[in-house]
């Protein structure tokens, strides 16, 4: 691929972020001209909580997880991704280390725009500056949600609004698709709890006919009730 090449495709990439399709052609050639096309395979970390932040990353393609670790081991996922998203920006514009650790979940494309280069486009282009503070804004909203969740949310609520949220139709049904990666184990680490309590919450919801669990996908069966269960008065 060339650099002409490389350079369209990661405007096209970039065209596509939340908040930076607004962006004017020369802006987003300005990013796209700094951007390294970057491959990961399913398992590489792609850096560790605590690394200095050297880069920040545009998701193009697969799923990544982002996760802090516990002194006794326990993970807890901070966001799970997918294309086309932003990570690693936090740390890079506050000067900090990388707060978690991200992991390719499966094969991944991705885009890097090292630190100084990016810390020094903001400061030429102001759309790209604005762009960055509205995506920052939308990540402290999440977080909030996040901080609600955990604290104040049951397990069976937190697995009823991510169903909702991940669902998608197929053939007139509104299923959530079980990625390889989607294990219990996984899925017990994103809503913040364990397997067997995670089995048990899928296990009542299934009971009260909100959703059937097959191998490959969960099907949700009344919508309207898992947002109730989701978010109880």
């Amino acid at each position: 691929m060339t650099r002409t090449d490389a350079s369209s495709r990661a405007a096209l990439v970039l065209s596509r972020l939340p908040g930076f399709a607004g962006l004017d052609a020369a802006t987003l050639e300005a990013v796209a001209r700094t951007a390294v096309p970057r491959h990961f395979h399913a398992g590489q970390v792609i850096y560790l909580e605590g690394e200095p932040a050297t880069a920040v990353f545009i998701l193009e393609s697969g799923w990544v997880k982002a996760t802090r670790m516990s002194p006794d081991g326990r993970e807890q996922a901070l966001s799970i991704l997918r294309p086309v998203a932003v990570f690693g920006d936090i740390a890079v514009f506050t000067g900090s280390p990388y707060p978690g650790t991200v992991v390719a979940l499966e094969d991944v494309e991705v885009w890097e725009i090292d630190r100084a280069t990016m810390l020094d486009l903001v400061a030429r282009y102001p759309q790209l500056a604005l762009a960055v503070i509205r995506h920052l804004a939308d990540r402290v909203l999440y977080f909030i949600g996040l901080v609600e969740d955990l604290s104040l949310r049951s397990v069976e609520a937190r697995l009823a609004n991510t169903l909702l949220k991940n669902a998608e139709t197929k053939q007139g049904e509104l299923i959530v698709p079980r990625r390889q990666w989607t294990t219990f184990d996984e899925m017990a680490t994103r809503l913040g709890t364990v397997r067997d309590v995670l089995s048990r919450a899928l296990h009542t919801l299934e009971e009260e006919h909100l959703l059937r669990v097959e191998r490959h996908q969960i099907v949700l069966l009344d919508a309207e009730g898992l947002a109730r269960r989701g978010n109880p008065q």
